[in-house]
């Protein structure tokens, strides 16, 4: 990890790129400005595209990265090893090679393609001593079907989950397993994951932009606004609006509520929320929901155009092996005895598999262009 090294220490400023895509790395080149001119305390970029497919560009320090390794080991308990089983490119993974660096360890990678049956023996190299992993949710899910793998992952002291909210039910699995896993909430911009179980890292701040108009009096609702020791210094290329044009602040595309005790629940992507006849409706909301008939492996909720409503609600669903399918007027019935009526989807779309981006968000735009008629 020699780069990584020259990166902390100064002595260089890195753009990660996917190393099998050839065209990828030459547009992230290009988009980002390799070799022209950046300041100096500029560690590495980060390319991000959110939504948009415009790659900005997130510029961390190496203060910042460096914080964020401290934090984590601090919240975790102590430094240890690794398990590299997420692409450097990306945020998350360039954070397992930047925490490894500073405990002064080695990591142990995996196969890009993730294959459970390696995580015995990967895990058996990590050796004594604390240990670690950072998976996304579907990793998590792969490796909990395959037992032995699930056996491994038992014997690490934590396992990361990020790249976005968990499935209904895979952190029970999970915990039935043996597995401690600890949920996080991050992004590029704040050198990875700052919030783990709803708790901030120690140095990072949280706050609410935008409130809803009428909230209950034990919640702070709206916009997640994060700052602190692991904050980004902005983008390579500019945005407007600037979300860091607070000084000491990034504004999120995130809605999040915080209890009176001061924990965060995300409730999901601003640009993600359904406009439904004059109603807001966030997805994830409805997903949790939806998720819990047992009919139901995985679903994803959206919208699609309608006429008279501006939006409708539609889901498409993942069902559980060897089940079949239920009406939709079961599915609407399941979600309308937990939610408001408004929020049940009117229409339901059986699917193999949910479309994901990036490494492992649920992509809505590919499903509600999918589906949109």
């Amino acid at each position: 990890m020699p780069v990584v090294h020259d990166m902390l220490a100064g002595r260089a400023s890195v753009l990660p790129v996917p190393a099998e895509n050839d065209r990828e790395s030459s547009f992230l080149s290009e988009a980002l400005r390799c070799g022209a001119e950046i300041d100096d305390d500029v560690a590495v970029v980060v390319p991000t595209s959110g939504t948009t497919g415009t790659p900005k560009g997130a510029m961390l320090s190496a203060a910042a990265l460096t914080a964020s390794a401290e934090a984590t080991h601090h919240r975790l308990g102590g430094p240890g090893r690794w398990l590299l089983a997420l692409a450097p490119h990306h945020i998350a993974g360039l954070q397992v090679l930047v925490r490894s660096v500073v405990a002064g360890t080695t990591p142990v990678a995996l196969a890009p393609t993730f294959e459970p049956a390696e995580l015995p023996s990967a895990v058996g190299a990590l050796g004594p001593g604390r240990r670690y992993a950072s998976l996304v949710a579907v990793q998590l899910d792969k490796a909990l079907r395959d037992e032995r793998a699930a056996d491994a992952l038992a014997t690490l002291d934590a396992v990361l989950i990020g790249g976005g909210p968990m499935p209904t039910g895979l952190a029970e699995r999970a915990a039935a397993a043996g597995i401690s896993v600890v949920r996080t909430y991050g992004m590029s911009e704040t050198a990875g994951g700052c919030v783990y179980d709803g708790v901030p890292l120690d140095g990072v701040r949280v706050r609410i932009h935008d409130r809803a108009a009428a909230q209950p009096a034990t919640s702070d609702r709206g916009r997640i606004a994060l700052g602190g020791r692991t904050l980004a210094k902005g983008y390579r290329n500019t945005m407007n609006p600037d979300p860091f044009a607070d000084a000491g602040w990034f504004r999120t595309d995130d809605v999040g509520a915080l209890d009176p005790a001061g924990r965060l629940t995300v409730l999901g992507r601003i640009d993600d929320a359904i406009g439904s006849g004059g109603l807001t409706i966030m997805p994830q909301v409805v997903e949790v929901v939806l998720a819990t008939h047992d009919a139901v492996a995985e679903c994803a909720v959206f919208g699609v155009p309608d006429e008279r409503l501006g939006q409708r609600v539609a889901a498409a669903v993942v069902l559980v092996a060897g089940r079949e399918s239920p009406t939709p007027a079961e599915l609407r019935e399941h979600v309308a005895a937990a939610l408001d009526a408004t929020a049940a989807p009117r229409e339901f779309h059986v699917v193999d598999e949910l479309p994901r981006r990036g490494i492992g968000k649920i992509d809505r735009r590919a499903l509600a262009a999918r589906f949109s008629s």
